[in-house]
C-alpha cells in the first residue's frame, strides 16, 4: 500500500490533469494493485456474509475522477481509493464494509480507515431505520456493541430525536442519528505493513460488523 499512498499524495499536491496525464502510466499500475487487494477482500467478506457474494470489481470500486459539474471544487481528481462491500453493489443504497486510503492531509476524510453501515441514508431509510429502532432498538444495540472497535462520529448525532418517535426511548441514542455509518481509523503502521496481515486485519474487523449490517439491511429492504 506504501506505493499507492505515495502515488495519491503526489495527486494531492499536483491535482490537475497535466500533472495526471504525465502520470497516467503509475495510476494504472497502483490501480492494479489497489483492485487486486480488493478483490481479495471482496472473496474473504463474501467467504463470511453471503448476501455479497457474487459481487464484480465494479459493483465495489470507484472511479478516480470526480464529478465537478456543479460543484465549486473545480480539482478533477480524488485524493483517495476505495472499496464498498455491500448487498446489491455500491449504488444500491445498502449498508455494507468499506475500507478507505487517503493521505493524513487530504480533505476529504484525511487518513484511512474502515467503515460500516448507511452513509447519507435517504428520508425513507431514515424512517424506516427509526422505527426499527423503536420496535427492536435491543438487537442494534447489542450489535453495534459487538463492533468494538468501531463508533459513530460526533457530527453524526442530531442535538434531540425527532418528531413522531419517542423522546424518552432506551436507545434515543440512535434515533437521533442522522447518519449510520460506523468508523475506525486504520494506522499508517498496519495499511504500510505486510499485505497479508492487512487483508486479516481488516477481515477480522468486517466481521465484527456484519450484524450491524445484517440489522440495517433488513430495515430498510421492504422500501
Amino acid at each position: 500500500m506504501r506505493e499507492i499512498m505515495n502515488f495519491l499524495d503526489a495527486l494531492m499536491r499536483n491535482n490537475n490533469r497535466e500533472w495526471f496525464n504525465a502520470h497516467k502510466s503509475e495510476y494504472v499500475y497502483i490501480q492494479d494493485k489497489f483492485n487486486k487487494f480488493a478483490l481479495r477482500l471482496m472473496d474473504a467478506t463474501a467467504a463470511f456474509d453471503p448476501d455479497v457474494y457474487g459481487l464484480e470489481l465494479k459493483d465495489c470500486t470507484y472511479r478516480i475522477y470526480r464529478d465537478i459539474r456543479f460543484s465549486s471544487d473545480k480539482r478533477p481528481y480524488k485524493n483517495h481509493l476505495g472499496c464498498y462491500i455491500c448487498k446489491g453493489g455500491k449504488k444500491s443504497g445498502n449498508s455494507g464494509y468499506y475500507f478507505h486510503i487517503e493521505p493524513n492531509e487530504a480533505d476529504y476524510i484525511g487518513g484511512n480507515l474502515l467503515a460500516a453501515g448507511v452513509y447519507a441514508p435517504t428520508k425513507d431509510q431514515l424512517s424506516h431505520i427509526r422505527k426499527e429502532i423503536e420496535c427492536d432498538g435491543e438487537t442494534l444495540d447489542k450489535a453495534v456493541r459487538k463492533a468494538k472497535h468501531f463508533d459513530f462520529s460526533e457530527g453524526s448525532f442530531l442535538k434531540r430525536v425527532p418528531n413522531g418517535f419517542a423522546k424518552d426511548s432506551a436507545f434515543e441514542k440512535y434515533l437521533r442519528l442522522k447518519d449510520y455509518s460506523l468508523c475506525q481509523p486504520l494506522s499508517d503502521e498496519i495499511v504500510f505493513g505486510d499485505e497479508d496481515k492487512l487483508l486479516t486485519f481488516v477481515v477480522e474487523e468486517f466481521k465484527s460488523v456484519k450484524n450491524y449490517n445484517r440489522w440495517l439491511n433488513d430495515s430498510i429492504e421492504n422500501l
